[in-house]
């Protein structure tokens, strides 16, 4: 029997749109210190930093089965959120504390190559969609 991949990406999609269409927002928990993580450091407590990624918050949110990314605005600065899925320590309804908390996983080996919406476990190409102004 071969090994399967992780389920991470598949529950973090899942809860995420199951706090938005229960009108809630979604936060996102994530080790700051993680390798691959790009997250501004002012914000960052204790080694983790929680961010709101309700669709009114962010632009261009990317939930794969290898990234999280999105743009946000942070004190009126836009700025890019990249996080590897193994960084990922919960998401949950800041209404109500519901969702999901996750293990760290060891980092994977990163590939210059790989990027958020770009490639999967299978090795396929995503089309992707960016607005340019």
């Amino acid at each position: 029997m071969s090994e399967m991949t992780s389920n991470k990406p598949y529950m973090l999609r899942a809860f995420h749109q199951w706090i938005v269409d229960n009108n809630c927002t979604p936060y996102l928990v994530i080790a700051a210190d993680f390798p691959g993580v790009e997250v501004p450091v002012q914000f960052v407590r204790d080694g983790q930093i929680t961010l709101n990624i309700a669709p009114s918050a962010v632009r261009e949110l990317v939930l794969d089965n290898r990234w999280v990314e999105f743009s946000a605005r942070f004190s009126g600065v836009p700025t890019l959120v990249r996080a590897p899925m193994s960084s990922i320590m919960a998401i949950f309804a800041k209404e109500n504390g519901q969702g999901m908390g996750f293990d760290l996983e060891a980092p994977d080996d990163p590939d210059p190559d790989d990027t958020p919406g770009g490639s999967d476990e299978g090795g396929s190409k995503k089309p992707s969609l960016r607005v340019v102004k």
